[in-house]
C-alpha cells in the first residue's frame, strides 16, 4: 500500500512530491512523516500525502530486528533517552526501543575515567560507565506492564525509582545498606516487589562480598556497583579477583549472566545489551606529530594541537566476543552507528575482531550512520586533511577508513545528519562560548565518497525551546528510521550506496610488541611500588602533606599516565622535598625546579611545588623521565673556545661511564641515538664521548633535564612549554623551510619517533 501512493503520486506530470522543496526522495518523505501534510496545496494532493504519512505512522515494525553500537550518551540517547539527564524521567519510554521493540545494543568498552576508572582500579572487569548508561535507557514500558502488570504510571514511577538508584553518586564510603538506599532512593517502594527484592539483594552483596570492599570504599557511581554486584554474584566465592584473571573464561560467563539477569529483571530485553567485548582493552591515540598517548580518559582534557591520526584498541589478552552478539549482526534488518566520540566509542567497536566482519557479511540490512551534532574536545576538533578548518562529516567517514581494519565499505549505506536550519544563530554561540562548534554535512563530498547524505530535523525542539540545548530527540530519530525502513521495504528500488575509495590508507598496524596489562595488576604494582619509596617532606609545607597523601597523588600521576611502564620506576628509590632556602641550583636558563640525583637516585623537588597537584605531576614527571639515563654520565666538562685569541663560545664535553658502571635504562645503541639526537657530536676516535660546540655566551639545556623535559611534554604537553615552543617548528609546511629548518624539523621528528618507539615501548607489529 505504501509502495503503491508513492508511485501513484510520482506518476503526475508534475509530480506532487515535487512541491516538497528537500533534495532527494528520503528527505521529502520524512519531513513528510515528521513535519505532516504541506499547507496550500488542492484537496485532491493533501488527501494523497495524509493518506501515506497515516500509513508511516501507522505501520508496525514490531518484528524488526535493530542494532545500534555505540558508546555512552550518544547511544543511550537514541534507544531511549538520555537516561543521565534529570529530564530523562519525564519522558523514559521513548526512541528506537519503542518503536523497534527488538532493538538491541552492543556498546563500547574503552572507557577508563571517572566511577569505571575507579573499578578498574580495583577489578579485572571490562569498563562498565556505558554499559550503566544504555541498560537504563533500554527499559521498555510494554515488558515491565508484561513482568509486574504495572500500569503506565507506575511504569513510570518505577523508571524513576531506577533513574535514582543507577545515577546516585557517593564519595565516602556508604555505612551501611539501609544507610545507602535511604539516600540513594527514597522511592524504592515505588519498585514492584520482585524488582524492589533484586536491587536490595545486589546492595547487600556488595557489603558482604570481601572482593568488593576495595570498590564500596572509593568515590563511585552506585548504577554501575550495581552491575559489579550482579557479575560477582554470579562467580564462586572462592575465586579471587587475581583467580579471574587467569579464569578468564569463567569472568567472561559471569560478566554476560550478570548482565542478562540484570536486564531481565529491570524490563530490559535479555540480550538488549551487551558489550563489543568481554575483554578489557585500552585506547591509544596516535596523532599527526608522531606522539601516541594511552587512555580515553586523558584523550578527553588533551590539547595536543595537532588531529589524531590513528586510534588504536590495545586488548589485554585475545579478545572475546559473545556469539549472541555476533548471533543478533546476522539477525539485524537495520544496523546503526550511533553518534557520540567517534575515535573512543565507535572506532574500538569495530578494531574488535569479527564485528566489523559480521556487519559485512549481512548485505540485507539497512545501514546508517548517524553523524556527530558537536566537534569533540581533543578528537575531532581538528580535520587530518586541513588543520586551519574544523571536522566534516566527510572527516568522519574517512577516519573510520583509516581506522577499521578493511575500510567503511558494508559498514554504512546512509548517513543521517542534523539539519541546523531551524537553530538559532544564538544558540550557536552560546556553545561556541564552550569551545563547541558543529559538525556540517559536505554533501557533495560524501556522496563522491558513496555514500547517502539525509539532512533533516531529528533535534529535541523541547530541549531547544526550554532550556537552550540542542540533542537528538530520540523519538523524531526512531520515526525517521521506521520511515527510511518502510521506504526501502516498499521501494527497494531506490538509492543505493555505492562505497568508493576514500583516498586514505587502512591501519597500518596491530597489536603492541609488548601486551597491555589489565588495569588492575598495574595500579596493584603502582601502588606496591611507590611504598618503597622513601619520602621526606618539610614541615614548612601549608597545609602540611602526610606521606601518606603523597604517596596517593604519586600513584594517581602514574596511574593516569598508562604509558608509564612499571620498568619506568626501577631506577629511582625516592621523593625527597627541599627547602627553599637550601634550594641551590642555578635558575638562569630554566625554571625547573625538580631533578634527579644518581648519586642517591633520589627525585629532589623544591618545597613550593608540593603545594599543587599540577606542579607536583610536571616536578615529578622531569625527575621521573631524567632517572631513565640515571648514573650514565662518567663526567661532564665545558671549556672555553677560542679562535684568534678571542673567546667565541664554550665546548661541552660529555663522557659516558664504561657500561659495566653504568645505571641506565638503555642500552648502548639506544643511549648513543638519544645522545646524537640531543645533537651531541660522537667522538670518531673515543667511542664513549660526545661533544657539543655552544655559541657565544649562550646557554643550552643539558642532555638529562633535555630528556626530562621531553618526557614530561610527550605525556602531555602542557607540561613543558619550552619542548612546546621547539616542537612548533612542525606546524610550518615543509615547502615554506629553508634546509636547517628542514634539519631541525627532522631532528625533532626523530626526537618523537625515539621517545615513541624506545622509551615508551610504542613499536607496533605490522599487519
Amino acid at each position: 500500500m505504501i509502495g503503491k501512493c508513492i508511485k501513484d503520486l510520482l506518476q503526475r506530470k508534475v509530480a506532487p512530491l515535487d512541491i516538497l522543496p528537500q533534495r532527494d526522495l528520503r528527505e521529502k518523505l520524512v519531513d513528510l512523516v515528521m513535519g505532516g501534510v504541506p499547507e496550500r496545496i488542492d484537496h485532491e494532493m493533501s488527501a494523497n500525502f495524509q493518506q501515506l504519512r497515516s500509513l508511516f505512522l501507522e505501520s508496525k515494525v514490531d518484528d524488526v530486528n535493530v542494532v545500534v553500537f555505540g558508546g555512552g550518551t550518544g547511544l543511550s540517547n537514541l534507544i531511549g533517552g538520555d537516561s543521565r539527564s534529570p529530564f530523562w524521567v519525564q519522558d523514559p519510554f521513548s526512541g528506537l526501543k519503542t518503536v523497534f521493540p527488538a532493538t538491541q545494543a552492543v556498546v563500547c568498552t574503552a572507557d577508563d575515567g571517572g566511577s569505571t576508572g575507579e573499578l578498574l582500579k580495583e577489578l579485572p572487569l571490562i569498563a562498565l560507565g556505558d554499559i550503566r548508561h544504555v541498560l537504563l535507557s533500554s527499559i521498555q514500558l510494554s515488558r515491565l506492564q508484561i513482568l509486574y502488570g504495572m500500569s503506565s504510571s507506575q511504569a513510570r514511577d518505577a523508571a524513576g525509582a531506577l533513574f535514582s538508584l543507577f545515577n546516585y553518586r557517593y564519595k565516602q564510603k556508604p555505612e551501611s545498606v539501609d544507610a545507602l538506599l535511604a539516600i540513594a532512593c527514597p522511592q524504592m517502594e515505588k519498585l514492584p516487589v520482585r524488582l524492589h527484592t533484586r536491587m536490595r539483594a545486589l546492595v547487600d552483596w556488595l557489603f558482604s562480598d570481601r572482593r568488593l570492599d576495595a570498590v564500596l570504599g572509593r568515590p563511585n557511581c552506585l548504577g554501575n556497583l550495581l552491575i559489579v554486584s550482579a557479575i560477582y554474584s554470579d562467580a564462586s566465592l572462592s575465586v579471587s579477583n587475581d583467580q579471574m584473571i587467569a579464569e578468564q573464561k569463567q569472568l567472561e560467563q559471569a560478566t554476560y549472566n550478570g548482565l542478562v539477569s540484570l536486564s531481565s529483571v529491570m524490563g530490559v530485553g535479555e540480550q538488549a545489551v551487551l558489550p563489543c567485548t568481554a575483554t578489557q582493552s585500552l585506547l591509544s591515540f596516535l596523532y599527526v606529530n608522531g606522539v601516541e598517548i594511552a587512555g580515553e580518559h586523558k584523550s578527553d582534557s588533551a590539547r595536543r594541537g595537532y588531529p589524531v591520526d590513528r586510534v588504536y584498541t590495545d586488548f589485554c589478552a585475545p579478545p572475546h566476543v559473545y556469539p549472541e552478539v555476533l548471533a543478533s549482526i546476522e539477525q539485524a534488518d537495520i544496523l546503526i552507528l550511533a553518534p557520540g566520540s567517534l575515535y573512543s566509542s565507535l572506532i574500538p567497536v569495530f578494531q574488535t575482531p569479527e564485528i566489523a566482519q559480521a556487519v559485512r557479511a549481512n548485505q540485507r540490512a539497512m545501514k546508517i550512520l548517524v553523524s556527530n551534532l558537536w566537534v569533540q574536545a581533543g578528537e575531532t576538533d581538528q580535520s587530518i586533511i586541513d588543520p586551519e578548518r574544523k571536522f566534516y562529516v566527510s572527516d568522519m567517514i574517512r577516519a573510520y577508513e583509516r581506522n577499521i581494519p578493511g575500510g567503511i565499505g558494508g559498514l554504512v549505506d546512509q548517513v543521517l545528519c542534523l539539519s541546523l536550519n531551524d537553530i538559532p544563530a544564538s544558540v550557536f554561540q552560546d556553545y561556541g562560548l564552550e569551545g563547541k562548534a558543529p559538525i556540517y554535512l559536505d554533501r557533495e563530498k560524501v556522496q563522491r565518497l558513496g555514500f547517502l547524505p539525509l539532512e533533516c530535523g531529528i533535534f529535541s525542539r523541547k530541549l531547544l525551546d526550554e532550556h537552550r540545548v540542542i540533542q537528538h530527540d530520540p523519538e523524531h530519530f526512531a520515526q525517521v528510521v521506521k520511515a527510511l525502513w518502510l521506504m526501502e521495504k516498499h521501494c527497494g528500488d531506490g538509492q543505493t550506496a555505492n562505497v568508493k575509495d576514500a583516498d586514505v590508507s587502512h591501519v597500518p598496524g596491530g597489536a603492541l610488541k609488548k601486551p597491555v596489562p589489565v588495569s588492575s595488576v598495574r595500579y596493584q604494582a603502582l601502588r606496591e611500588h611507590v611504598e618503597t619509596l622513601s619520602l621526606k617532606l618539610n614541615v614548612e609545607l601549608l597545609p602540611p602533606l602526610t606521606d601518606s597523601q603523597l604517596r596517593s597523588s604519586l600513584v594517581d600521576i602514574l596511574w593516569l599516565h598508562k604509558d608509564i611502564p612499571l620498568e619506568h620506576l626501577n631506577h629511582i628509590a625516592g621523593v625527597h622535598c627541599v627547602s627553599k632556602d637550601l634550594w641551590h641550583r642555578s635558575q638562569k636558563w630554566d625554571q625547573i625546579y625538580s631533578f634527579y640525583d644518581p648519586v642517591d637516585q633520589l627525585i629532589k623537588i623544591r618545597s613550593d611545588q608540593f603545594l599543587d597537584h599540577g606542579r607536583l605531576e610536571v616536578a615529578f614527571l622531569i625527575g621521573l623521565g631524567e632517572s631513565l639515563l640515571g648514573r650514565y654520565a662518567a663526567r661532564k666538562e665545558m671549556s672555553p673556545l677560542e679562535a684568534g685569541g678571542v673567546v667565541v663560545g664554550k665546548i661541552f664535553d660529555l663522557f659516558l661511564a664504561p657500561p659495566e658502571e653504568r645505571d641506565c635504562y638503555f642500552i648502548e645503541k639506544d643511549l648513543s641515538l638519544y645522545l646524537t639526537l640531543a645533537r651531541l657530536l660522537p667522538h670518531p676516535q673515543q667511542p664513549n664521548r660526545f661533544t657539543r660546540v655552544i655559541n657565544g655566551h649562550e646557554g643550552f639545556t643539558p642532555p638529562g633535564l633535555m630528556f626530562g623535559l621531553y618526557y614530561a611534554w610527550y605525556l602531555d604537553n602542557r607540561f613543558s612549554s619550552h619542548i612546546e615552543y621547539k616542537m612548533a617548528i612542525r606546524k610550518i609546511e615543509r615547502a615554506d623551510m629553508i634546509s636547517c629548518q628542514i634539519e631541525s624539523r627532522n631532528r625533532r621528528q626523530d626526537l618523537v619517533t625515539f621517545f615513541r618507539e624506545v622509551v615508551f615501548a610504542k613499536e607496533r607489529a605490522l599487519k
